[in-house]
């Protein structure tokens, strides 16, 4: 009897394995399923973040190390997990800003960008990989956070932000960190920000120097009380542009996650009224209190023209895109095409190639035959770089022959700087240097990269 006992007992405990067994599989089969990301192309109406009473063990020993903190504790912790943040941007300052958000343990992610993964992004853009690449931004992003934290609910959009969406999706979330590159995206989150009263933790990054803070934040300015007017097209620079160190974006992108889980954790922000600056270069961080609150504001003053979103790439005078831009400062007779310019060269027409850019760039690649002063040089006359110039113009028209204007063509990168640069040589023309035609080549060394030959190394 005893025997028969004890084997009953046995066989109950073997059952009760596969059972627990079979229950841990199908939760691992419902986790899975439910972390089946769908990517957005365009706004849904999410349902409210449902706030969670207590933390569970697993969330105990997932968060213990920041439990252990008396700033943030089990109340902060339940905050996080109630708090939804809306990223736009999932570049070098968004993918460290999702990774460590989610790593703490933040409620909802709204992951936005329109594009897609290139080879270009992959040293600073951390959450993508060599396998992503053609792969939407957002989505890959949510991917990689999902991995690193299952419980964070991740919601992925593949649009551009708009006038006509940003209210609709901002006004779904808590907190708004602008992780953009161009200056429309900046006006249209601030001011979407302000109309739905969400707070705004903005960073941005340049070659070695970075910049960060938190705008619309318990009565501190917001974008538009310090930038009431944006920049001149022409003088703003993106990193398409002017390159950056990935690390850098890394470090700011770091430094939102930090503000954000302040604000959203209940401890608030420092940085509401103030400017961080990072100096990679010298290692060296300032902070700049920056001016209160605008009454005349357009946007948050006290009698606000900003009533509802207008139509940004008008406003500012460029797209919004974190693209390298393209300007239009010439006339149709003052370019050619790099298919153009090629006849010339295959002709073995008399001319002089200037190649404007920094000689940083033209040591990555250049074409053998151009001769490089920088923009930089033209703009400032300098003497030794103008000198040079002349004296091939000489040497030109000696060859040439005869009372001619020898041609000039000018290129860079993108066709952007050459442009400003034949507005500087037009007016050198015969007064500063004996007369000489010059013109622009469209797109530049990419077109001709693109379109001309397929083994020129594209940057």
């Amino acid at each position: 009897m005893a025997q028969e006992e004890s084997d009953w007992k046995r066989q109950l405990m073997e059952k009760e394995k596969e059972i627990a067994a079979l229950k841990n599989k199908l939760e691992q089969l419902e986790k899975n399923h439910a972390s089946v990301l769908e990517l957005q192309d365009k706004v849904m109406q999410l349902s409210p973040l449902t706030a969670k009473p207590a933390l569970s063990n697993e969330d105990i020993m997932r968060y213990s190390r920041q439990l252990l903190l008396p700033e943030l504790g089990v109340k902060g912790q339940l905050n996080l997990s109630g708090t939804s943040v809306l990223i736009v941007g999932c570049g070098g300052l968004g993918c460290p800003l999702a990774q460590y958000l989610a790593a703490a343990g933040i409620g909802r992610l709204g992951l936005l960008d329109y594009d897609e993964v290139e080879l270009s992004n992959l040293h600073r853009q951390v959450l993508h990989g060599e396998e992503n690449q053609g792969q939407a931004k957002a989505l890959s992003a949510a991917t990689a956070v999902k991995r690193l934290n299952s419980t964070v609910e991740c919601v992925p959009y593949h649009l551009q932000l708009s006038p006509e969406n940003a209210l609709q999706l901002i006004q779904q979330y808590d907190i708004v960190a602008d992780c953009s590159d161009n200056v429309p995206t900046r006006y249209l989150v601030n001011d979407a920000c302000v109309l739905s009263g969400r707070p705004l933790v903005s960073a941005s990054a340049l070659r070695l120097e970075g910049q960060l803070t938190v705008y619309n934040y318990q009565g501190g300015p917001c974008y538009r009380c310090l930038y009431p007017r944006p920049p001149p097209p022409e003088t703003v620079t993106n990193c398409s542009d002017g390159g950056v160190l990935g690390v850098v974006p890394g470090i700011m992108g770091c430094f939102q996650a930090l503000e954000v889980l302040k604000i959203a954790s209940g401890q608030g922000s420092s940085c509401a009224q103030q400017l961080l600056m990072f100096d990679a270069q010298a290692f060296r961080f300032r902070s700049i209190r920056l001016r209160p609150k605008q009454a005349g504001c357009a946007a948050c003053g006290e009698s606000p023209s900003v009533t509802q979103l207008i139509d940004y790439e008008a406003f500012c005078g460029s797209a919004a895109t974190d693209k390298c831009r393209k300007l239009n400062l010439l006339s149709k007779d003052q370019r050619i095409t790099v298919q153009e310019y090629k006849s010339v060269v295959d002709n073995s027409g008399h001319h002089i190639l200037l190649d404007v850019r920094p000689l940083v760039e033209v040591d990555i690649c250049h074409l053998p035959f151009s001769l490089n002063i920088p923009l930089s040089s033209l703009e400032q006359r300098k003497s030794e770089d103008i000198r040079l110039l002349q004296q091939r113009i000489i040497q030109l028209k000696q060859q040439m022959a005869g009372d001619c204007h020898p041609p000039v063509y000018v290129i860079c990168k993108l066709g952007n700087d050459s442009q400003k640069a034949v507005q500087i040589l037009e007016k050198m023309s015969g007064s500063e240097m004996d007369s000489f035609t010059v013109k622009d080549i469209c797109g530049g060394l990419m077109a001709w990269a693109k379109n001309i030959d397929s083994t020129f190394p594209q940057y």
